[in-house]
């Protein structure tokens, strides 16, 4: 999507490696929440020595995180996908935490890997952690918390995408953060189908990129 973007607009991007990921499943166990938010503020400060104007896009915890960094860095608007509003699990953080001691990880679906993608040949070629660290899940439950709290205070544009066809994050998600965007002066929201979750990397991601591409180009 960077490169697209770049080729495109001739706009510098950067993909923040978030603090334990692309690496070990055990590097992300040892991640907090606020490390993670450490990451986004690290890219922006180095997308500022090269930009006047910066833009926050992120895909499914990446939105949320953007979204809530939003409210204390000076950007120009977010670009979300696939971003959850809650966990399935009802569960509160600590009771997470105190399980993540008996049980250190758990599959991400209960159905086949790639199970949930349309381009069959763009998952052979995505790299991700194979489980879930139950730990992180509990980071996750109190980042969410934050965003939560956080979206009325969000006054930048935010343009929200996600697939229609996503059963890891469903789309019920992005109403409900619509919802809480109470005061942002612009809001949009645009399902697509015919990808999974990773709609960066899946059929749609094409359709994906224009949208991101076509909403920076209009508030730039």
């Amino acid at each position: 999507m960077g490169e697209y973007l770049n080729r495109e607009l001739g706009f510098t991007c950067l993909g923040v490696r978030l603090a334990g990921h692309a690496t070990r499943p055990k590097d992300m166990v040892r991640s907090r929440w606020t490390d993670w938010t450490a990451s986004v503020e690290d890219g922006y400060n180095l997308l500022r020595g090269a930009a006047d104007t910066v833009f926050l896009v992120g895909l499914s915890m990446g939105g949320v995180l953007s979204l809530l960094m939003s409210t204390k860095l000076d950007v120009k608007g977010v670009v979300t996908m696939s971003a959850p509003y809650e966990l399935p699990d009802k569960h509160p953080a600590w009771q997470i935490k105190l399980y993540s001691y008996f049980r250190a990880y758990m599959p991400k679906t209960r159905e086949a890997p790639g199970t949930g993608w349309f381009d069959k040949e763009a998952y052979k070629e995505h790299i991700s952690y194979p489980l879930n660290p139950i730990r992180s899940a509990a980071e996750l439950k109190v980042l969410l918390g934050k965003m939560q709290a956080a979206l009325p205070k969000v006054t930048v544009p935010v343009c929200m995408i996600h697939s229609k066809d996503d059963t890891y994050v469903v789309p019920e998600n992005m109403e409900r953060i619509y919802a809480g965007l109470v005061n942002a002066t612009e809001k949009t929201k645009t399902y697509v189908t015919g990808s999974g979750h990773v709609v960066t990397r899946d059929a749609a991601r094409h359709q994906v990129f224009e949208l991101a591409r076509d909403f920076i180009q209009r508030h730039k």
